[in-house]
């Protein structure tokens, strides 16, 4: 594999070689908020108003994973809404984080958009939801209790863990996350807790 040109210049060549006429494309990810390691791949925002759909696709360049979200003008907006839906907001977060790599005067609205979104936080969670969620958590931690080998102990733990997070964060009007993301979002919300 050839050796790795810095990221935004290989983010900059992408865009001006594979997609000369889109209108907007953003650099985002660990390269832009300093947290790349040797497997970080970049994580590009495309906006083009011929395109009839979003879609994602990853390709090769210059060294660098890429992983491509593409999207219309409009479409964005589905993706912006399902993310807030399920508490994970990924795209509006790498919209607001996002370097500018291309912008026919779009990007601003579309970060603003973005912005709002994730200033509103996530929708409460009703008392149902609430006790539902307090139900799973102690069934987990029943298991855990009762657990006689450490294999099974290992997998309840790593579960135990996931729905503790989430109930911190979302009894709190919190964004979540999944993997690594829902550390950072208790580390953000309370770093004493993560």
């Amino acid at each position: 594999m050839p050796s790795k040109i810095e990221p935004l210049e290989a983010a900059q060549r992408f865009i001006s070689t594979q997609f000369p006429r889109c209108q907007a494309a953003l650099l985002a990810g660990s390269v832009v908020r300093g947290q790349a390691t040797a497997t970080s791949d970049l994580d590009i925002i495309l906006f083009d108003d011929t395109l009839v759909s979003s879609y994602r696709e990853s390709f090769i360049e210059d060294g660098w994973h890429i992983e491509l979200f593409a999207h219309n003008l409009t479409s964005y907006r589905a993706f912006f809404e399902q993310d807030c839906r399920r508490a994970i907001p990924s795209l509006p977060r790498m919209v607001t984080e996002g370097i500018v790599l291309k912008d026919t005067n779009i990007v601003e609205d579309i970060k603003r958009e973005a912005r709002a979104l994730l200033d509103s936080g996530p929708e409460a969670w009703s008392n149902e939801t609430i006790e539902m969620k307090r139900y799973f958590l102690t069934d987990t931690l029943d298991d855990l209790i009762g657990c006689t080998t450490r294999a099974e102990g290992l997998f309840i733990a790593s579960t135990l863990v996931t729905l503790v997070c989430e109930f911190i964060l979302r009894t709190n009007r919190q964004w979540t996350g999944s993997s690594k993301w829902t550390y950072r979002a208790l580390d953000r919300y309370d770093a004493i807790a993560a």
